[in-house]
């Protein structure tokens, strides 16, 4: 394919984003691949940003921030450009280097079945032990496509992806409906499941790379992963299509430990321990959220919002 005839667009959900701006501009400006569209979603940000996206030349569209959804915002996002190829970030995750753009565009473009390529997540510079290893694990060094025949090795792995740093082809996108238009988030993951299921592959692009990560307490972890079980438990289709993780998180407590023992910092193991605990417990009590009181499901979840606009409605 001529990738000159491709059209290419960057779109950014933003709120209160300043902080990142002075490594996200400079690193948009860089890149090998200038986009065709470059269109900001900011949810009536009360610092500088939409003046600052403005004067780097984005277009900017302003949305009222309680009706901000992770699947809802995007779907509408995505009718307001016209390109080809889709390239959804947030605004902490920071381009790694000048071919980032391009090297995820053309993992969607590798072949005609690929729906979705996701990019290699590095952690920051300050991250800490537990923050890198997280991502070096979840993100690893080697590129692969995954299809539906692999969910007998990967389970629910195999719809893995992260639109923090992600391409969509628009013909795949709009086949499977487009974003869900109300989760409380994991609307990547559910958009990967419809495409295999339809048919594509999914890309994983270990060569397009940027820096994100997160230092997450025992607390945000819990409600994070809480978050994670109320998703996986409205879209419990997934889990029947695809089978479960195959004991990934096993794999990852095991990798984890192992980490901090090479570092010599093995007086970290219990905490490694609570904090795996804290995540399966913020999972299951996710998944059977029914049973549990509206006040609080909003009180332990990392996006209260969602559960404001149920009752309201």
């Amino acid at each position: 394919m001529n990738t000159e005839l491709v059209r290419t667009a960057v779109i950014v959900p933003v709120w209160n984003a300043s902080q990142h701006l002075d490594r996200l501009l400079p690193a948009l400006a860089s890149q090998s691949l200038q986009p065709d569209e470059w269109l900001i979603v900011d949810s009536h940000s009360t610092d500088d940003t939409v003046q600052r996206c403005l004067a780097a030349g984005a277009r900017v569209e302003t949305i009222p921030p309680g009706t901000f959804n992770h699947g809802g915002t995007r779907r509408w996002a995505s009718h307001l450009v016209s390109a080809d190829i889709l390239i959804f970030m947030t605004q902490d995750a920071i381009l790694a280097d000048t071919e980032s753009l391009r090297k995820l565009r053309d993992a969607v473009l590798l072949d005609v079945d690929v729906g979705v390529a996701y990019g290699r997540q590095l952690p920051r510079p300050e991250a800490g032990t537990l923050e890198a290893h997280a991502r070096y694990f979840n993100y690893p060094a080697r590129s692969r496509t995954k299809k539906l025949s692999d969910s007998a090795s990967l389970g629910i792995k195999t719809c893995f992806s992260s639109d923090s740093f992600a391409a969509y082809r628009r013909t795949a996108l709009e086949a499977v409906g487009g974003f869900p238009l109300d989760v409380i988030g994991s609307e990547d993951a559910y958009v990967a499941a419809k495409m295999l299921l339809s048919g594509w592959s999914v890309r994983y692009e270990a060569d397009a790379l940027v820096v994100h990560s997160h230092s997450y307490s025992l607390w945000q972890e819990f409600r994070r992963y809480f978050d994670i079980g109320v998703f996986y438990g409205q879209e419990d289709w997934i889990e029947r299509q695809f089978g479960r993780a195959r004991g990934e998180g096993r794999r990852f407590v095991i990798s984890e430990v192992k980490h901090i023992m090479q570092l010599g910092q093995t007086w970290r193991i219990p905490e490694c321990i609570l904090r795996s605990a804290l995540k399966l417990l913020g999972y299951r009590l996710g998944w059977i959220h029914k049973a549990l009181p509206l006040a609080l499901k909003r009180r332990i979840s990392m996006f209260p919002r969602y559960w404001e606009s149920l009752e309201l409605s």
